[in-house]
């Protein structure tokens, strides 16, 4: 199973929505708070170029944000992605 990355912030709601799916899938995730590490926030702007959270890698690839992650789950492709397919 790859392991996601989760930028996010403690009381951002699309943050605990989408991690809530996510421990539902039990994939396996590294959170980053950007309030608690600051550095890390320009980090995800540069791999993103995008400046809002939660912002999602699983393995390599980014996802996106919490609407993104609810449309693979839609479509049937969130679990393979997760799989590693």
């Amino acid at each position: 199973m790859q392991t996601v990355t989760v930028f996010s912030k403690s009381w951002c709601p699309f943050c605990v929505r989408a991690k809530y799916l996510l421990a539902n899938k039990e994939a396996s995730v590294k959170e980053i708070d950007v309030e608690r590490e600051p550095a890390q926030l320009a980090e995800m702007i540069k791999l993103s170029g995008r400046r809002t959270v939660p912002q999602i890698w699983i393995g390599d690839t980014h996802i996106g944000g919490c609407d993104d992650l609810f449309a693979l789950e839609a479509s049937g492709k969130l679990d393979s992605l997760l799989a590693g397919d």
